[in-house]
């Protein structure tokens, strides 16, 4: 494969994900892609960061932008990212409502809708029902309806587990797209630099640890970042921070046995990311409030101001 600038034909630009909390966009961007760029868990607000997802083919290079999850904001971090979202939103070519196939389709996803309508100037976003694969019949069908009473786009099904419809939306999405050139090399699969993903990759081993005991207290600091190619080791050392003494005493758990957890499952993510074994040191602090203070949000990288 190697998509050039002389090909006239060739397509590019940006494609905008978007949706409620917890519909499928960081999954369905890993899926597209072939790799993880994004991290995924059951907590609602996985996201904070507006993450590039790159596809290159011989016809396109299409940019997926993963959003955090559109909702009502409770502190400083919350509309951070909302604004990262909204900034997503100006710079798209195409923009995608995800709605979760197993929920009722309700004011949140007409919300969502509505502001990429808006967005875009009136042109109407495409819909994705997402999850497909877990959802009923009946629950697609009560969908359909739903989506039927405010807008005529007919949705497509996706499954990201499954690779349902995804080749469906990748050659939509290309016909859709206008005559450009390649924005990014023709391997990168992300913007993002290491250290924002291996920060993110060890939040999510802590949300997927600790569940709802720790769920957006959690902020990561990566302190040191040595790649030693001789010795084929990576070494990073990381701060973990958490907004309370109860919360640091879940995260490290019994007699360590916690923060020991997150190390081994991060590593094997890390080690996969880097092409390297990895050396991981976590330790874990208490900074309180720190979601309510607008600079150490964009200290731990959320936020447009970042």
């Amino acid at each position: 494969m190697n998509p050039s600038h002389d090909n006239k034909d060739f397509r590019s630009g940006f494609v905008t994900l978007a949706g409620r909390p917890n519909a499928g966009k960081s999954t369905l961007a890993n899926a597209l892609v072939g790799t993880k760029v994004a991290i995924t868990s059951a907590a609602p607000q996985t996201t904070r960061h507006r993450l590039r997802a790159i596809l290159t083919t011989d016809e396109a290079q299409i940019i997926f932008v993963d959003t955090p999850g559109l909702h009502r904001p409770k502190d400083a971090l919350g509309e951070e990212v909302n604004k990262s979202t909204y900034k997503a939103l100006e710079d798209t070519d195409i923009s995608v409502l995800l709605i979760d196939s197993t929920r009722p389709l309700g004011k949140g996803d007409i919300w969502v809708f509505d502001l990429l309508k808006e967005a875009a100037a009136g042109t109407e976003p495409l819909v994705l029902f997402t999850k497909t694969d877990i959802a009923t019949e009946e629950q697609i069908a009560e969908q359909r309806a739903a989506l039927a009473a405010f807008t005529e786009v007919e949705p497509l099904l996706i499954s990201a587990y499954e690779g349902l419809g995804t080749a469906e939306l990748v050659n939509k999405v290309t016909n859709l797209l206008p005559k450009g050139p390649l924005w990014f090399p023709a391997d990168a699969e992300t913007d993002q630099p290491f250290e924002t993903l291996i920060a993110e990759f060890i939040r999510e081993k802590i949300l997927r640890s600790t569940f709802d005991e720790v769920p957006h207290a959690i902020g990561i600091r990566i302190d040191e970042l040595e790649q030693d190619l001789k010795r084929d080791l990576t070494r990073i050392e990381a701060t973990i921070f958490v907004e309370r003494d109860s919360q640091k005493g879940i995260v490290i758990g019994k007699k360590g046995a916690g923060i020991k957890a997150i190390g081994v499952d991060a590593r094997k993510d890390l080690e996969l990311l880097l092409g390297t074994r990895v050396f991981l040191d976590l330790r874990v602090k208490v900074k309180k409030n720190w979601r309510k203070d607008a600079a150490q949000i964009r200290r731990f990288g959320y936020g447009e101001g970042s």
